[in-house]
C-alpha cells in the first residue's frame, strides 16, 4: 500500500515539475510578437485582410493540386497492366500521360509556373 502511495505522489510531483518547467519557459517566448502570429501562406498577417492576393500563389497551388492528384491516379497503372487489362492498361495509362504532359506545356507555355518575372 505505501508503494502505491509512493508512486502516486512521485507521479504527482514530476508532472507539477514538468508543467511549472513548460509554465515558465512559455512566458520567454511572449515577447516574440513574430512567432505568435499566424502564418497563412502568401498573406501578411500584419496588413489588412482585405488586400488582393497574389493570383500566380493560387495559380501555382492549383497547378500542384491537379499534379498531385496525377500521382494518386498513376500509382495503381503498373497493377492494372500487369493483371486483368493488360494491352488495354497500357493504352488508358499512355493517354492519361499524355493529356497531364499536354497540360503541363500548356502551363509552362502561358507562364504560370514562372514564379518570378
Amino acid at each position: 500500500m505505501s508503494g502505491v502511495l509512493f508512486g502516486v505522489g512521485l507521479s504527482a510531483v514530476i508532472s507539477v515539475s514538468v508543467c511549472g518547467i513548460a509554465w515558465v519557459l512559455s512566458k520567454r517566448s511572449e515577447m516574440d510578437r513574430e512567432k505568435n502570429s499566424p502564418f497563412e501562406c502568401g498573406f501578411d498577417p500584419k496588413k489588412s485582410a482585405r488586400i488582393p492576393f497574389s493570383m500566380r500563389f493560387f495559380l501555382l497551388a492549383v497547378v500542384f493540386l491537379i499534379f498531385d492528384v496525377e500521382i494518386a491516379l498513376l500509382l495503381p497503372l503498373p497493377f492494372l497492366m500487369s493483371s486483368v487489362y493488360g494491352v488495354l492498361g497500357y493504352y488508358a495509362g499512355g493517354s492519361f500521360l499524355i493529356v497531364l504532359i499536354i497540360g503541363l506545356v500548356h502551363e509552362w507555355r502561358e507562364g504560370s509556373l514562372d514564379w518570378i518575372g
